[in-house]
């Protein structure tokens, strides 16, 4: 059962040792993610896993907020694949479908003892550079990346609880 301390102790980690990841935490990393809620159960995820130098080095590179992928032994992309929707539906949600697979990773993180960082890919630029560097065909839709190694920097756990955004009955 996730406890609220595990919740408070994920932070954004963005300095990392060089120790690789196991085989065995990418599973659970990636178990936890299938864990995640989908709007009607669809489904709707795929995910890429690197663990090569020079993939990460190229991600860095041309992420202009990865500089941490450097550093980082593995990252995975979260990916939107629409061809599960159901056509007679009205109801997708894709982006909050990978947003829940995603905040699961960061949170398998954590209670592996592991560090990590969300980074998105909010345009169109970043997604074909996704789609480009990992072959991803044109018909899926890269979401976000999670960088993610054995953290090389400590940040203490905390709320971030602010009584001036809650409404309670009405605004």
């Amino acid at each position: 059962m996730v406890e609220l301390d595990t919740l408070f102790a994920r932070r954004s980690i963005r300095k990392f040792t060089p120790k690789p990841v196991s085989d065995e935490n990418i599973k659970k990393l990636l178990e936890a993610a299938m864990a995640a809620p989908s709007a009607g159960n669809r489904k709707p995820w795929h995910f890429l896993v690197t663990t090569k130098r020079e993939t990460l080095d190229k991600l860095a590179e041309k992420h202009p907020y990865a500089n941490m992928l450097y550093e980082a032994p593995l990252c995975i992309a979260v990916c939107d694949d629409p061809s599960v929707r159901r056509p007679t539906s009205p109801a997708s949600f894709p982006f909050q479908d990978c947003a829940a697979a995603t905040m699961n990773i960061l949170h398998a993180a954590v209670g592996l003892e592991l560090g990590a960082v969300w980074l998105g890919l909010g345009s169109e630029a970043l997604e074909d550079m996704v789609r480009e560097l990992f072959g991803v065909p044109g018909n899926i839709l890269p979401i976000s990346l999670v960088a993610i190694g054995h953290p090389a920097e400590r940040k203490e756990p905390r709320t971030q609880y602010d009584e001036t955004h809650i409404h309670k009955e009405k605004w």
